[in-house]
């Protein structure tokens, strides 16, 4: 069993490298983009829990260690 966890900076909160990216883009050509927003994904491969078990496990790595829940939000996907 997989846990997919995407990392990404809360709204409100300054992203630098967003913004660096969303200039080389334009400076590429790119001018459709209005915004960037830049995160993190981390991939766990798990024992075997049940579902419901390894999202709970996995929310606790995140309060703990993943996230720096003052200023990222985070969402976990859990894949058989």
């Amino acid at each position: 069993m997989k846990a997919i966890v995407n990392v990404y900076l809360k709204e409100g909160v300054l992203d630098p490298q967003g913004k660096a990216v969303h200039h080389a883009l334009g400076a590429l050509g790119f001018e459709n983009v209005s915004n960037v927003r830049v995160g993190k994904q981390i991939v766990l491969d798990l024992q075997s829990f049940s579902e419901e078990e390894a999202k709970q496990e996995v929310e606790k790595m995140c309060e703990t260690l993943l996230a720096n829940t003052v200023i990222e939000d985070y969402n976990i996907e859990i894949v058989q």
